[in-house]
């Protein structure tokens, strides 16, 4: 598999990059990765780079976009923080991947069992980790149907958590970036949020998330 190029990166449309995406969680669940050159992606890049997607996910050591995903060198702006959380550095480098390189989709992508999401459930303080945690705390408080042990001991609870957290990343995106929401408007580029499961491997699509302009209709 060929690392893309400027007329591939062109051709893609937010509904096919998502497609491909899936298309790539489908074979890393199922072990049949795609074969690919890297030392000939290395050679391919050298010049440019043309990504089709731009990932916002978990510093997590199990979730790594281009594996979970099955991409290759050239394919895809990872961007990977603590919680999967949004901030003004993380926009800009949004912001240059979409609209200066061509990326053509965003996704937000969040997992079960996050560690990030577990300290923020049980408020813990601790350095400039404070201050990171403290973004996910709204989504702790959004959750509203977990009455007793709302706590990292409830896995219900911190999974309900981190759904929230996801989709209110996807919602910051857009109300905090007018180059990207602009965008999004155009069509010329899609947004949507998502959870990997570290057991399974599968990355489940939040639908209700999804932001295309040609399928709004099925949003």
């Amino acid at each position: 598999m060929k690392a893309h190029n400027r007329e591939s990166q062109e051709q893609m449309t937010p509904q096919r990059a998502l497609e491909f995406l899936e298309e790539g969680n489908e074979r890393f669940v199922n072990n049949l990765k795609a074969h690919r050159d890297l030392l000939e992606q290395v050679n391919a890049t050298v010049d440019g780079q043309w990504p089709f997607a731009t990932i916002l996910s978990c510093i997590d050591s199990r979730t790594s976009a281009e594996l979970i995903f099955d991409q290759g060198l050239g394919d895809v702006f990872s961007v990977r923080i603590a919680g999967n959380i949004v901030n003004t550095d993380i926009l800009g480098s949004m912001e240059f991947a979409c609209k200066v390189a061509g990326s053509k989709l965003i996704v937000v992508l969040g997992h079960s069992k996050c560690g990030a999401v577990k300290g923020a459930c049980d408020h813990v303080e601790m350095g400039n980790l404070t201050e990171l945690l403290s973004k996910i705390q709204p989504a702790v408080y959004q959750e509203k149907s977990t009455n007793e042990d709302r706590t990292s001991k409830n896995a219900a609870f911190v999974e309900n958590v981190a759904e929230i957290n996801v989709k209110r990343s996807v919602k910051s995106i857009l109300e905090r970036s007018n180059i990207i929401e602009q965008m999004v408007e155009k069509g010329e580029i899609g947004i949507i949020g998502a959870m990997h499961n570290i057991e399974t491997g599968k990355v489940t699509f939040y639908k209700d998330t999804l932001f295309i302009k040609d399928t709004q209709s099925l949003v």
